[in-house]
């Protein structure tokens, strides 16, 4: 069901309306607040050239001239700027705007200037600033006598005319240039109109009349005639001017409100003054008294005209009406809840419930979500409410005594007939009684649809009957409980890409394909794709990410985004490196395009908030992400091309999940990296029982006793790194290996089953790690090795003794550095030897390279990871 914009005359009850407060009163109060520009109170506004949402001046560095398109470019320049493209496809438009010139200036849209010899009379001639009456006779002057310079014929013209006064078309304040009246533009569109009402001068009149200082009597065949088209006339353009002259009081005051709203909306589309205009002139000709009058042709408008309306509608409802006035008219308005859904209108109609006591349930039901601190993050529970009473609303019009309106008559036989009829269109899959689809089709009720007609129907009736409102309107107590929960629905699952699906979805052609054909004007749609290949996670995390979502921690890429879902905010996986820079170029792009829209970079301030995807549409500050909607709408157009069958975006989730648990990542460790609510979830997307094989994931790689550089990390974190970066840190996904006598070997042809080139000599062997599984066995080590040392028959001997185990000493004293920054020291050390049930534990999926732990610092100048430094 769309959102349907009601009339807002469309209340029932007018002792119910605001009629103890004038519309036009509650208006001119607001307008009148400290917080309303003083421009938006006048009749004829004019708009700074640069304001900044309704700024008209060319974008090119000191020109003057006003744009004539909704982007930002004058018609010259707009002209350069295609030529340009078509000369060099490669020019910028950061390029142009650097390099571009200002385009000689000629105010044609501006006021005109008055005449220099007579001040209360205007220029006919802008550039010698000479009245229709000097201009011609200058003109007659400059024939007769060639060789006459301007400047001193015009010392000879002392004597000026008097004026004409204001033009007399209602909506116009330019000066009169003719005894008719008439400035010079509106006496053309006269004559262009047919004259109507044969108004004219008379013959000579400038020789007969105004020579000899007499008036100039006007001519007309219907004087009556001429005053109406006077009144109705449009007003001249003007550069950055909205004129509401002439228009009635409430129409003035509702279109200077809707325009001061726009303004405070933070996400909102370019309005140029001339659609504002268009629309002002529109309601002039339809002679309406209020917006209001327009609501039931807004769809038969133009694009333009149509979203200009449907706002200023808006913005005018959330102030005549009260929330209770919409109860009556038959809708809710989000507004007056202080809650907006993004990339929703704020009005849902409720009007299709018939049954007048079921939508006062409904609208007070979805009043109560509204209000309730944990109100609803998105619109589909309140249109699952609305689905659910249109469903029972209609069958009740059909089936129940008096169509269901009088609920004193309704009991439990009715909503068996309900249920029964309900359940039997989801098992024959029949269509709907009311319900349309966006073809305007009866729509079919699936299985899905079904079950939250029943579960919102059913919580909207029960919430009824617990607040006391089914007692209040008479409905039964039967009546309501027989409406059952709807069945549970049938596990079903998303399955992974087969390989033939995944190479097609990932060839570097197809993809080609995808940005070239379903997002030409790179707004990142592939990119977006291959983010949610590499990393797996949902497509609102991807697509919402902010510009600076990546950061390089000791040459390793991390991916920093939010998993609202979760609740887990601000969370960092790492990121191959590919993949790194091919978001490091949308970056770029994202920052070019910017600096083309404003002409200068972001600040620090507004390079936080810009969105790596951004928006085309309502984004004036590059805040707001592309949509679901339009993501997925280019990649199903892109499957259907590909002929590769139907699949959806989520499905690359539960492909990295298999795909991990295939290599030897652990259920918990696929809840980490994937960021899932349970264990469960993960075995949700790993298709696999949590008894599957779980040795290894996530590894902070540090070299054995062997090793050049016993004890260092491979990847060695910044001092005042927190937990959780040191954490992220951990997740490693590209790395295998086996066991070994107190730790693992990472030589990869061992861990495919070949034999040890070096013997088995693992503890001096650079390709031998330690695991946290591994820290009491290294410590017995270390207290025998301190037990010999003890025992040296000589000083001499227990230092060469002290000496040698150094390396190992150092890797030891480095894992626990890492264990403890990562909070499992207290797990590793209750952990005693190595038994089977231990063999799958996470401290044994976590390794260290021991030269990495040691370092070549002493031990003490190692960073504490458990210090939090923030």
């Amino acid at each position: 069901m769309s959102d349907v914009l009601l009339p807002l005359h469309s209340v029932a009850d007018p002792t119910r309306r605001r009629e103890t407060r004038d519309r036009l009163e509650v208006l001119t109060a607001l307008l009148g607040g400290p917080h309303v520009e003083p421009l938006f109170r006048e009749a004829l506004i004019k708009v700074p050239a640069d304001h900044p949402v309704f700024g008209w001046r060319c974008r090119v560095e000191g020109c003057d001239h006003s744009r004539t398109n909704a982007r930002d470019l004058c018609h010259p320049h707009k002209m350069e700027w295609e030529r340009g493209r078509r000369e060099n496809p490669q020019l910028t438009r950061r390029a142009f705007l650097r390099d571009a010139k200002p385009a000689k200036f000629y105010d044609r849209m501006g006021e005109p200037p008055v005449c220099r010899i007579c001040p209360e009379r205007p220029a006919r001639h802008h550039e010698l600033r000479l009245c229709l009456a000097h201009n011609g006779r200058w003109k007659k002057a400059s024939a007769t006598r060639p060789e006459l310079v301007f400047e001193d014929w015009l010392a000879t013209q002392t004597q000026p005319f008097h004026g004409y006064g204001d033009c007399i078309v209602a909506s116009c304040q330019s000066l009169s240039s003719s005894p008719m009246g008439l400035c010079w533009v509106h006496e053309t569109r006269y004559q262009a109109d047919g004259r109507p009402g044969g108004a004219e001068r008379p013959k000579k009149w400038f020789n007969r009349y105004e020579m000899v200082g007499k008036p100039v009597p006007i001519l007309y065949e219907d004087e009556a005639a001429f005053r109406r088209w006077c009144r109705s006339a449009h007003p001249v353009s003007r550069a950055g001017t909205i004129n509401l002259q002439g228009l009635p009081p409430l129409l003035r005051a509702e279109f200077q409100w809707a325009l001061f709203a726009h303004t405070q909306r933070a996400a909102h589309t370019y309005w140029p003054t001339w659609w504002v205009q268009q629309l002002v002139n529109l309601v002039r000709d339809r002679r309406v008294g209020s917006l209001t009058e327009m609501a039931d042709e807004r769809m038969q408008l133009d694009s333009r005209k149509r979203f200009i309306l449907h706002e200023a509608l808006t913005e005018l409802r959330i102030v005549y009406f009260t929330p209770g006035e919409t109860k009556e008219a038959g809708y809710i308005e989000t507004e007056h809840f202080g809650v907006r859904f993004p990339q929703r209108h704020s009005n849902f109609d409720l009007t299709a419930v018939s049954q007048r006591w079921l939508r006062d349930l409904l609208w007070d039901h979805i009043a109560d979500r509204l209000e309730s601190p944990k109100g609803p993050r998105s619109t589909g529970p309140v249109d699952h409410d609305r689905r659910a009473c249109t469903e029972l609303s209609a069958f009740l019009e059909i089936a129940a005594p008096e169509g269901g309106h009088d609920p004193r008559l309704l009991g439990e036989e009715h909503m068996r007939r309900f249920v029964a009829d309900h359940n039997k269109r989801i098992r024959e899959g029949l269509t709907s009684l009311i319900i349309l689809g966006h073809d305007r089709k009866p729509s079919k009720v699936t299985e899905h649809t079904g079950r939250f007609v029943l579960n919102h129907g059913r919580a909207i009736l029960r919430w009824a009957l617990d607040t006391g409102r089914a007692e209040e309107i008479g409905l039964s107590r039967k009546f309501i409980v027989a409406m059952p929960t709807g069945n549970s629905p049938k596990p079903k699952s998303r399955r992974p890409f087969p390989d033939p699906v995944a190479r097609a979805l990932a060839d570097p052609t197809n993809l080609q394909h995808l940005a070239s054909r379903y997002d030409p004007n790179d707004h990142g749609v592939r990119d977006a794709w291959e983010a949610l290949v590499f990393t797996g996670r949902r497509c609102s995390e991807v697509l919402k990410l902010r510009l600076e979502c990546m950061e390089i921690h000791r040459r390793v890429p991390f991916l920093w985004h939010d998993q609202t879902k979760v609740g887990n905010l601000d969370e960092a996986i790492r990121i191959p490196e590919t993949l790194y820079l091919r978001l490091q170029k949308r970056q770029q792009l994202t920052l070019d395009r910017f600096e083309d829209r404003y002409g200068r970079q972001p600040t620090a301030k507004e390079r936080a908030g810009l969105a790596l995807f951004p928006s085309p549409s309502r984004n004036p500050k590059g805040t707001v992400s592309i949509s679901y909607t339009f993501f997925h709408t280019g990649f199903s157009g892109w499957l259907e091309d590909l002929d590769i069958g139907a699949w959806v975006p989520h499905q690359a989730r539960h492909t990295l999940a298999t795909n991990l648990l295939k290599h030897g990542a652990g259920l918990h460790h696929i809840k980490k990296y994937l960021g899932q609510v349970s264990q469960r979830m993960a075995e949700h997307y790993a298709k696999v029982a949590s008894s599957e094989v779980d040795d290894f994931l996530e590894r902070l790689w540090v070299a054995g006793p062997g090793a050049a550089e016993p004890g260092k990390l491979l990847v060695v974190p910044d001092e005042g790194m927190t937990k959780a970066e040191a954490e992220a840190m951990a997740l490693d996904l590209a790395r295998g290996s086996t066991p070994a006598e107190g730790g693992f070997c990472t030589f990869q042809p061992v861990v495919r089953g070949d034999a040890c080139p070096w013997n088995l000599d693992c503890h001096n062997c650079d390709k031998f790690v330690m695991s946290g599984a591994d820290l009491l066995y290294w410590r017995r080590k270390a207290e025998q090795w301190r037990t010999m040392a003890e025992r040296a028959p000589d000083d001499r001997t227990a230092d060469y003794l002290h000496e040698l185990f150094e390396p190992t000493a150092r890797a030891i004293d480095g894992l626990e550095k890492a264990l403890a920054g990562l909070g499992l020291l207290e797990d590793a050390l209750a952990l005693d030897l190595r038994r089977p049930q231990d063999y799958f534990h996470r401290l044994w999926s976590l390794a260290f390279r021991a030269s990495d732990l040691a370092g070549d610092e002493p031990h003490d100048d190692t960073p504490d990871l458990t210090e939090d430094t923030e």
